[in-house]
């Protein structure tokens, strides 16, 4: 996959004029080609994996990455046989940990756009070029597939129940509480600008499922430009999906950090504004 987009890519991340608030001057973008790169979190993902490769655009994306978190099935040999390119932690690092490997081995190969897709076929590959179009028009830093978004049907597609009541309720929470208006909050296909994955600060959070939280939390409260893309739901068998106890705990664990990121919020803005400084210099 080799093919580099013309596109309108935000200079300023967050708010405008950097990340100062409450100064109004517009959004510069500059023409310039870009690299977008998928990103698979992956464990025991042998049976989907390839399934899920197969339906990705090619002539969006110029690479796609595998990293494997100690799976004890041959996902890394299926991975290889595909001729992708893969690293295998020695030892499980939990989802979170996934994630840190995959954008921290997009930024070194020179990604301007970062793509989680994961490899399990429970969301939908062929929209990856839905997903990432706004940010490539410039109009966003952060998307996320949602399955709610437009009239969709979860539980249609096949979506358990109880994640289903789970998603909503913590969903309903987190807009009351951050004064916003998402379908869904709690989606595992996402795309980053470059800048945004630097400005973030993702290798201080969780290397648990609670990482998704944290960063879509930090990613309203630095008012960074969110959209949401309807994509279908995938559930089947060999859909990876949290068991009731795991979906309470993630649920506990995302008001816990919404009350963190509240509380600490002048300071993530004070944090945020200098990674900027810094990139900058």
């Amino acid at each position: 996959m080799d093919f580099h987009h013309q596109a309108l890519i935000a200079g300023s991340g967050p708010a405008p004029d950097g990340l100062r608030r409450n100064q109004g001057s517009p959004n510069i973008c500059t023409l310039m080609p870009t690299r977008t790169i998928i990103t698979m979190p992956a464990y025991r993902a042998e049976k989907t994996l390839e399934r899920t490769y197969r339906e990705i655009p090619p002539r969006y994306v110029d690479e796609v990455l595998v990293v494997d978190d100690a799976s004890p099935d041959d996902t890394v040999g299926v991975a290889r046989q595909l001729g992708l390119p893969v690293r295998r932690h020695p030892e499980n690092r939990g989802y979170g940990g996934n994630q840190k490997t995959c954008y921290d081995w997009a930024l070194e190969r020179g990604a301007d756009i970062v793509v989680l897709l994961h490899p399990d076929y429970q969301y939908a590959p062929h929209r990856v070029p839905a997903l990432i179009e706004p940010i490539l028009t410039g109009q966003a830093d952060f998307t996320f597939g949602s399955r709610f978004v437009d009239g969709g049907r979860p539980l249609k597609g096949g979506m358990p129940f109880y994640r289903y009541v789970g998603n909503r309720f913590t969903t309903a929470v987190e807009n009351l509480s951050l004064g916003t208006s998402f379908a869904e909050l709690h989606s595992g296909m996402k795309a980053y600008s470059r800048r945004f994955l630097q400005l973030i600060n993702y290798r201080q959070f969780s290397d648990h499922f609670i990482f998704d939280s944290q960063l879509v939390i930090r990613a309203i409260l630095l008012d960074f430009r969110i959209q949401e893309v309807p994509i279908p739901t995938h559930y089947s068998e060999d859909s990876s999906s949290v068991d009731v106890v795991n979906s309470v705990k993630y649920i506990f664990g995302t008001f816990l950090a919404l009350y963190r990121g509240l509380r600490d919020r002048e300071h993530i803005w004070q944090e945020c504004n200098e990674r900027a400084g810094t990139i900058e210099s």
